[in-house]
């Protein structure tokens, strides 16, 4: 707890009863709007990663393909990350507080429609249209603006933090979902998303600040109060800005290697592994429960990866450590085909590839911030996107592979071959000499 003050610095205007109270116990309130940012994106990751559970139930109640429900899944990844630069813009324009509200709200209102539908379109509408909008408001542009309007010290652990949420919560709640499923149906399931959404979205609403000046503080570690941002654009203006960017930073080479390797990244992740071990499970027998135990643990695993990923960042050269964690990814995706899916191999498999789960953002969070200065967060956001459109390209490829050949095997020697390639890629970025840049990340 004694960590926590150090940074702390005095008020720029008078404090508020909420703010005291933290204080007096050595705590600085940005830690109180981490915690329920935390929460908020680990809830909204939760709801990108329960269909992993779904696609078997979906299946035997309706008839569906395995195909045709990963391309309603599918609509839902791309969403997620086509949202991001462009949350940006509605996060500045509107405040954290009313956009974390909106999109739970949202999240909540897609699950709790899917309960009544009928048709495929509905799955493509519920799932896919209203719950990826949703999602989208809650995932890393939202930590990246938290922790870069309430810290000045100890922002890279912050964003590991963060980061390291939404790739948790895709997976930490599939075993209660999963066992959920199985004695109660998938629709119960969805019932304990729908809690959790709702405990989110009360936090949120008698703990979040859009600001440290709403409670009387200075950002943690700041010397003097930041400069507004100027709010003379519309909104609607703001929502253009991340276009414009997008031309500008579309004319970067750098900008397509990123936005190429983290295609691959999101691919070979979320699009792969996230939406169909359940499934991939099932085929050599394996219990759903057990498949999303698996999950979970990878998620368990990845939250000490990706902290861990932020440490080496901060001391290594971003470009050798993406190279690594890209192969030891694909070599661990290529070995998995050549196992009997034993306990023992299965475990292998599930820590060795957990620890490298997302362990790629915060180096490609720096290599952006190196190269894009002060549009980096916006430029991140589309490369963003491009993780986004590999998950929803895999996710569907692997649905339309087992449909077509009856197994998924082969995807993950495809898979397997793009991580190699990805390792090589990003050794076409030029190493930037000044490092000064990288703070901003």
């Amino acid at each position: 707890m004694e960590a926590l003050v150090i940074g702390q610095t005095p008020n720029p205007s008078p404090s508020t009863p909420l703010a005291d109270r933290f204080a007096a116990r050595g705590i600085h309130y940005g830690w109180v709007v981490v915690a329920v940012t935390f929460l908020t994106m680990m809830v909204g990751a939760s709801a990108v990663g329960a269909p992993g559970v779904l696609i078997g139930p979906l299946q035997r109640e309706y008839g569906w393909s395995v195909a045709e429900i990963s391309a309603a899944f599918a609509v839902r990844f791309l969403l997620f990350g086509a949202v991001g630069p462009f949350a940006a813009a509605l996060l500045n324009r509107f405040g954290v507080k009313r956009i974390c509200v909106f999109a739970l709200v949202l999240i909540a209102a897609g699950v709790v429609g899917s309960f009544w539908m009928i048709g495929l379109w509905q799955l493509f509408l519920l799932w896919g249209v209203v719950v990826g909008l949703g999602t989208g408001f809650t995932a890393m542009v939202l930590g990246a603006t938290v922790a870069t309007r309430w810290f000045v010290a100890r922002r890279g652990l912050v964003v590991g933090l963060l980061s390291a949420s939404v790739a948790t919560g895709q997976v930490l709640f599939l075993p209660a979902f999963a066992a959920l499923s199985e004695a109660w149906g998938w629709r119960l399931a969805l019932g304990l998303l729908l809690a959790m959404l709702a405990l989110a979205t009360l936090l949120v609403l008698l703990l979040m600040r859009d600001r440290p000046a709403d409670v009387g503080l200075l950002p943690y570690g700041a010397t003097e109060a930041p400069a507004e941002a100027p709010q003379s654009m519309s909104w609607l203006e703001s929502l253009i800005a991340p276009i414009r960017v997008l031309g500008e930073a579309s004319r970067s080479g750098a900008f397509w290697v990123l936005f190429g390797t983290f295609f691959i990244c999101g691919a070979t992740t979320t699009g792969l592994v996230q939406t169909h071990l359940v499934s991939i499970c099932g085929d050599f027998g394996i219990a759903a429960v057990t498949a999303a135990g698996m999950l979970a643990a990878i998620g368990a695993f990845n939250f000490i990866g990706t902290i861990g990923s932020g440490w080496l960042t901060d001391r290594f050269d971003s470009r050798w450590l993406l190279f690594w964690y890209y192969v030891l990814r694909g070599l661990s995706l290529l070995y998995l085909p050549f196992t009997d899916f034993g306990l023992y191999e299965l475990t292998l498999f599930t820590v060795f590839y957990g620890l490298d789960w997302l362990a790629t953002v915060p180096p490609t969070v720096k290599l952006a911030a190196e190269r894009f200065g002060p549009n980096a967060t916006i430029v991140f956001g589309w490369i963003f996107f491009g993780h986004q459109i590999g998950s929803a390209v895999a996710a569907y490829g692997a649905g339309l592979t087992r449909d077509i050949y009856f197994t998924y095997l082969p995807v993950f020697f495809a898979a397997g071959a793009l991580c190699l390639f990805a390792a090589l890629a990003v050794f076409a970025l030029r190493k930037v000499r000044s490092q000064a840049s990288a703070v901003t990340a």
